[in-house]
């Protein structure tokens, strides 16, 4: 009887795992979907534009790092 359950807890753990694995992908997914995002939208910009906002053009790539990676809580 014990073996049984011991093979139920661990067979449930090694399903957790593989449940946050892919929880995981999903939220870098996102990230990274996220990145793409800001940066098509800021390149699609004018440098006059972007001068409006406070930015230049080799700013793009930091800020939508920024966005999509720092704001984890968001």
């Amino acid at each position: 009887m014990a073996a049984t359950n011991d093979f139920s807890a661990a067979n449930g753990l090694e399903l957790s795992g593989f449940y946050a694995g892919i929880e995981s992908l999903k939220n870098r997914f996102e990230q990274y979907r996220v990145y793409r995002r800001t940066l098509s939208e800021l390149s699609a910009l004018s440098d006059r534009e972007l001068a409006d906002l406070g930015m230049h053009r080799g700013m793009i790539r930091s800020i939508a790092m920024e966005a999509a990676y720092d704001n984890r809580a968001a």
